[in-house]
């Protein structure tokens, strides 16, 4: 047993625990890009028919919405291996050309070299890139955010790529700052260290960034998770009322966004 004198009750407690941080104002916002800056689905859909016209084979589907099918399962198929980590970002792109084709009775008796799945990816992806579009609401979103936020992206895809679409669609000035991709990284949506690496990029730390992605699991909650404030861009109104019982703001357009900020940072100071 220790002695000594006994503790003065009118003296100051020792240092203890250190305060949890102030979550403070947001100060900034990172965004995913396909299916929530920019219209993925219609230049894929695009790309993909012209393509398929090009080279004769539109005939091989009842209807061409049974070719976009086809060539969207085989898309989530190879992405999720590209997301694991067992195939490159090109490689993924020659796995769903090979499938595609063997689906469809196309692919060659004698193989297909890499050199020619690239080049018929490429013939794709030419008619798909000339239809490359933000969403009708991003650039005025991004303008109007701009001078008050930090912005930047976190992506399950390769810098190089998403650099050369943001660019095209006139939304990288807004977002160069950071832009973190997962092939570069080393770790895609929703693991923590991606999102905490965007926030890094920011100069923030995460409690002061919200995150706003299409993906339910990947984005919004991955954001949560890593100690981000999450919000998910819904558009096509899937929500089962799953994210009001997580605790995740919903939004249908990116004009709502400055709303769930507004409200955000009324319940940070108390009001």
């Amino acid at each position: 047993m220790t002695t000594g004198p006994a503790p003065d009750p009118t003296s100051s407690p020792g240092p203890g625990p250190p305060p949890s941080p102030d979550p403070g104002p947001i100060r900034g916002i990172l965004f995913d890009v396909d299916r929530t800056l920019f219209d993925y689905d219609t230049s894929e859909e695009h790309g993909l028919l012209a393509h398929l016209d090009d080279e004769g084979l539109i005939g091989h589907f009842p209807t061409p919405a049974a070719a976009l099918r086809l060539w969207r399962e085989i898309l989530d198929e190879a992405y999720a291996a590209y997301l694991a980590g067992a195939l490159t970002f090109a490689e993924q792109q020659r796995v769903r050309t090979r499938r595609f084709l063997a689906r469809i009775d196309r692919f060659p008796a004698d193989g297909m070299s890499d050199a020619d799945a690239t080049a018929w990816f490429a013939g794709y992806a030419a008619h798909r890139d000339a239809r490359w579009a933000a969403f009708p609401d991003a650039e005025p979103l991004l303008r109007a955010l701009a001078p008050a936020y930090r912005l930047g992206v976190v992506s399950n895809s390769a810098v190089a790529h998403q650099r050369r679409k943001l660019g095209i669609i006139g939304l990288l000035p807004y977002l160069d700052t950071a832009l973190i991709c997962s092939e570069d990284h080393g770790a895609p949506k929703p693991d923590p260290t991606i999102f905490l690496a965007g926030c890094a990029a920011l100069g923030l730390p995460p409690y002061q960034v919200l995150f706003l992605g299409d993906n339910y699991a990947a984005d919004a909650i991955g954001a949560r998770d890593a100690g981000l404030i999450p919000c998910w861009l819904d558009r096509n109104a899937t929500d089962d009322g799953t994210a009001a019982r997580d605790g995740i703001p919903v939004i249908r357009t990116l004009a709502e966004l400055p709303g769930v900020l507004s409200r955000t940072r009324h319940h940070t100071n108390g009001s």
